[in-house]
């Protein structure tokens, strides 16, 4: 496990510097491939957004997020998903391009919604606050998205699930990290077993 500094991350997303994301996390990538990694995962969704930026360039193969959570949404029957996360994230083709893949569909928050949620997580949530209208907030969010044909809503952050879950979500929740780790597990139990 490694990482640089959330902080230096922040920095280069508020100006837009996906190559510079990407240049942080080949960083990473390096040092882990270098003491005996087989592949690498990222829970962050938000900087999944620079993959495509170092992939060829990466010593090791990545486990992408999106990818985990729309073969699950896939493999549970759903057809049209919410999508949740940082305003950078919920902008981006991250999950669109790999929900589309396997023939489903998604919805995104509106504009304002977009930033209240973006709000909450950044200025929140990040910092370790759990606030009763940030729970009703999104609660409001998925409603509308469900409303609106969704039958299962994707929790794009690795914030988000620490105040929405099965319990409380008006829809179905996929917890992309929660999905990520158990993944990462059946790949590492799976090539652990490989014969050398």
């Amino acid at each position: 496990m490694h990482t640089p500094s959330f902080a230096e991350y922040v920095k280069l997303l508020d100006r837009g510097d996906w190559r510079g994301v990407g240049e942080l996390m080949l960083t990473s990538a390096n040092k882990l491939a270098k003491i005996g990694a087989d592949f690498l995962i990222c829970p962050d969704n938000t900087i999944h957004q620079a993959l495509p930026f170092i992939e060829p360039r990466s010593l090791l193969p990545w486990l992408h997020i999106a990818e985990v959570v729309a073969l699950e949404a896939a493999a549970r029957g759903f057809k049209c998903l919410g999508l949740t996360g940082t305003r950078w994230l919920v902008d981006s083709e991250v999950y669109p391009e790999k929900v589309t893949a396997r023939g489903l569909k998604f919805i995104r928050p509106n504009a304002a919604e977009r930033d209240e949620i973006n709000r909450i997580i950044m200025d929140e949530l990040v910092n370790g606050l759990f606030k009763p209208e940030a729970i009703a907030y999104h609660q409001q969010v998925i409603g509308r998205m469900k409303g609106e044909g969704c039958d299962a809503v994707i929790l794009g952050c690795t914030e988000i699930p620490l105040i929405m879950n099965d319990g409380n979500s008006p829809l179905p929740t996929l917890d992309s990290t929660r999905l990520l780790a158990r993944a990462a597990l059946r790949r590492a139990v799976q090539g652990a077993a490989a014969p050398a």
